[in-house]
């Protein structure tokens, strides 16, 4: 089972439906607060981290790139800009674990990523 925890400044209830609905019983979900989703992914206690926020990465994903640091975390989207989906299946390739997003893209990111680390 692949262990997320959803931090983030906004829709993080949204986000955590999303997730389970395409995820299933294939993944365990828990809301938490930045700082406690940023640790939970540093102490394995979970596997990857999703925020969102209105820039996709400031407050999405300011305390996993203070925890984690910027190599283990992606912006995939941002006002006016999502990334294609190559870019993004790239990201989990290249070993990110906390992935940001603006709240209106949660629908088409979301899938993108965790369909990928489903497989």
């Amino acid at each position: 089972m692949i262990r997320i925890v959803v931090g983030g400044q906004m829709d993080k209830d949204r986000v955590a439906e999303i997730i389970k609905e395409i995820g299933g019983d294939k993944v365990s979900v828990k809301i938490q607060t930045d700082i406690q989703a940023a640790m939970a992914i540093k102490t394995n206690q979970a596997d990857y981290y999703f925020g969102a926020c209105n820039t996709g990465g400031g407050g999405a994903l300011a305390m996993a790139i203070a925890l984690l640091g910027l190599p283990l975390c992606s912006t995939v989207s941002m006002p006016g800009n999502i990334r294609s989906e190559s870019e993004i299946i790239k990201e989990i390739e290249d070993g990110k674990k906390a992935f940001g997003f603006t709240p209106q893209h949660a629908e088409q990111v979301i899938p993108i990523i965790l369909n990928n680390i489903i497989k």
